[in-house]
């Protein structure tokens, strides 16, 4: 039996208020009033049968249960809009469509992506998430930011930065009854791993740090994409295997702290990748420009 959607209307004013972390933004974005935005939010929980916001005085704030359920909304309305673009055959001069992972958009792209759109007005970004490499013809993107050494035949990879790995935790872990001094302190904390690509980083560092490597095999839970590691270890809820581009902004302010002083190279990196041998379009530089200077803290 498949499950009946919610409400295309709450998902998204659901969408926009959770970008915003407000109603009354959300509402100008959609162009609608605040109590509409409020009315369909208040409706699409029911229809889910769980909370999606806390409400607290003049803040918002996403549940644990919206915080995992946005991901997947956010990535549907890209694909309507990238759907919408190829079906009207939309200036694609005006518009650059750019492939990453969904952590590093998460994590690193999206809270900087005001710069470039400050700075080039008339060009229209589309995000799309993929974990897949693209294929630049069929997918009809313009540019990827892609993690690996830079050698992908028929494409030209412009280095962006380099990532080290280290634990990272929330700040409440360093008190406590089993506060977290040494890394041996480890054994008394669960540990947050990420499947897939990071699976073995948890190994790599116990290993350089002279700990047993089985230490990774504790119980502990593990997420299927490392910006919910990361929202799992700002919660408290474990320790996390950091990686430079996904926790810089959450150590900056505070959310996360790096308990110890071991750190280990990634042996690759995040570059930026376009097809080669053609010309380039002026809206596909210009981007190219910033990402790199935005990865070298120039934008």
């Amino acid at each position: 039996m498949t499950a009946r959607l919610p409400s295309l209307n709450g998902l998204r004013a659901f969408e926009a208020a959770a970008r915003h972390l407000s109603f009354t933004l959300a509402a100008a974005e959609l162009n609608v009033t605040q109590t509409a935005i409020s009315h369909q939010i208040r409706r699409l929980e029911e229809e889910l049968g769980l909370r999606l916001f806390i409400r607290q005085n003049r803040a918002l704030a996403l549940t644990p249960e919206a915080r995992d359920y946005l991901p997947g909304v956010r990535a549907a309305f890209n694909d309507l809009r990238l759907a919408t673009d190829r079906l009207l055959r939309k200036d694609d001069d005006k518009v650059l469509t750019v492939s990453t992972l969904a952590s590093l958009a998460a994590k690193w792209l999206l809270p900087r992506l005001t710069d470039f759109q400050e700075q080039h007005p008339g060009i229209d970004v589309r995000i799309t998430t993929s974990t897949s490499l693209v294929d630049f013809q069929r997918d009809n993107v313009d540019a990827a930011i892609r993690y690996g050494r830079g050698q992908w035949p028929g494409l030209r990879a412009d280095w962006l930065m380099a990532d080290e790995l280290f634990p990272v935790c929330s700040p409440s872990l360093l008190r406590g009854d089993k506060p977290l001094c040494r890394p041996e302190d480890l054994k008394d904390h669960p540990l947050l791993h990420t499947s897939n690509a990071n699976s073995d980083d948890w190994r790599l560092w116990l290993t350089a740090a002279g700990l047993p490597a089985d230490l990774a095999k504790q119980p502990g839970i593990t997420f299927d994409m490392i910006f919910m590691t990361i929202q799992a270890a700002i919660d408290g809820i474990g320790v996390a295997m950091g990686r430079t581009s996904y926790v810089q902004d959450d150590i900056a302010k505070g959310r996360l702290v790096v308990p110890f002083k071991i750190a280990l190279p990634a042996d690759a990196g995040f570059y930026v990748v376009a097809p080669d041998g053609r010309r380039e379009a002026p809206k596909l530089a210009a981007f190219r420009q910033w990402v790199v200077a935005a990865a070298q803290n120039k934008a």
